[in-house]
């Protein structure tokens, strides 16, 4: 077991690096499995979900050399085996398997994927792509076997524009025969970054980042070198670190398009930010202005940031809203922020009011999901004394190197074995 000491108050000055984003590299990784040769991958971030996920592809058979930021995948001698709930439940984003193997392969054997507790997130969305592209899919308790004769392109629509089930039909048509359409696709920049990837392997993928996206099948993937792009919900994290503690703090390699949404949020506050092209340079400022936010699919305000805000928010001058629409248990920060001397009142599973300014101070708290320990780690930055963050694992899946990053421009957090 693992935890934070935090001692906060101190200013944030220098540069924080970004690393590559996490929702790409955890997509990108099964993608790899519908080529068969070698591919490299760079910028990818040292986290642990990284890990879970190169195991599997080496339980499977493949090669996985790592050299820092460099990932390389040697494809040739594959086996399509069962992946057993020990590597499906470490995290969500195991469902990708699905997709990619059942292109490959036309057959999959897994159990349910794992993740954070933030709410019931069904793969139903990715089930109805699957079965329109030709699968036959069994259910046994938390298991999934997904068989085909073959898979044919059609035209999929999805209720809801899920980026997960955007992400693992696209992997499915790759190799299927004729043309697959999804319509209401979701346009987040990791869909972009996924396609491109298959494409640099030899996929017909069009129109990825609208809600049309159009693939039309391959019968062969090769190698190729593809890059993760800058994690946004890392990047928006460190930004508003800055808003709470920084002095002419600097985030590089960030898209910002990416974040638009948190920007805007952040000027409508009048915090004290400077947007170049590819860095952001942010200060604590006095008298923030209140804000309502919203979380909805991209372009929208995004629910991975959510929670990291909320902290901010306590500092706000009057009556801030949080509504989450897109899960239900994403408000698990509150009880934490609230014994640190906040004012937030959850008015029901969607919306919160945040009553500020409040002053923080550091107690002992629980990191209930990665969202979650990011809320907490900004509120300990923040607060007088000493904060103590357990169940920190949860933490360590998304953010590359936090406790260096964050002690190299000045904060006093130390990671402790327990």
């Amino acid at each position: 077991m693992k935890q934070f000491k935090i001692n906060g108050g101190n200013k944030l000055s220098g540069t924080i690096k970004v690393s590559g984003a996490k929702n790409s590299a955890v997509a990108l990784i099964p993608a790899s499995l519908l080529s068969d040769e070698v591919v490299a991958i760079d910028n990818i971030p040292n986290i642990s979900d990284v890990d879970v996920l190169s195991d599997t592809i080496k339980y499977l058979g493949g090669d996985v050399k790592r050299n820092k930021e460099l990932i390389q995948l040697s494809l040739s001698n594959l086996k399509n085996k069962p992946i057993s709930e020990e590597f499906s439940s470490k995290l969500r984003a195991s469902y990708y398997f699905m997709g990619a193997l059942l292109g490959k392969y036309k057959k999959v054997d897994i159990y349910f994927p794992g993740g954070c507790s933030i709410g019931a997130r069904p793969i139903n969305l990715h089930l109805k792509g699957f079965e329109a592209l030709g699968a036959k899919i069994t259910n046994d308790g938390n298991r999934y076997l997904l068989e085909a004769d073959e898979l044919i392109g059609t035209h999929i629509y999805l209720d809801v524009a899920s980026v997960g089930a955007t992400i693992n039909i696209m992997l499915a048509a790759t190799r299927a025969k004729g043309e697959t359409i999804i319509e209401n696709a979701a346009k987040e920049p990791e869909i972009v970054n996924v396609a491109t990837f298959l494409n640099n392997m030899g996929a017909n993928i069009t129109g990825a980042g609208t809600s049309e996206i159009r693939i039309k099948g391959v019968d062969y993937l090769g190698s190729c070198f593809s890059e993760v792009i800058p994690d946004r919900i890392e990047a928006g994290t460190y930004v508003i670190s800055g808003a709470l503690v920084g002095d002419n703090l600097k985030i590089e390699n960030v898209i910002p398009e990416h974040i638009e949404s948190l920007l805007f949020k952040l000027k409508e506050m009048d915090c004290d930010l400077k947007v170049y092209d590819d860095y952001i340079v942010i200060s604590k400022t006095d008298n923030m202005k209140p804000a309502d936010i919203k979380t909805l699919v991209f372009p929208g305000f995004p629910t991975d940031l959510q929670q990291p805000l909320t902290t901010l928010l306590t500092y706000c001058n009057g009556e801030s809203t949080v509504e989450e629409t897109i899960y239900e248990n994403r408000f698990m920060n509150i009880e934490y922020l609230n014994s640190m001397g906040a004012n937030i009142e959850k008015v029901d599973d969607k919306h919160i009011t945040i009553k500020g300014p409040t002053k923080l101070v550091g107690c002992k708290v629980k990191a209930t999901d990665l969202r979650a320990g990011a809320c907490l780690v900004l509120a300990g930055l923040a607060a007088e004394g000493e904060t103590i963050i357990t169940d920190i694992e949860h933490v360590l899946r998304g953010y590359e190197n936090i406790t260096q990053k964050l002690s190299d421009v000045g904060a006093k957090i130390e990671l402790e074995e327990i």
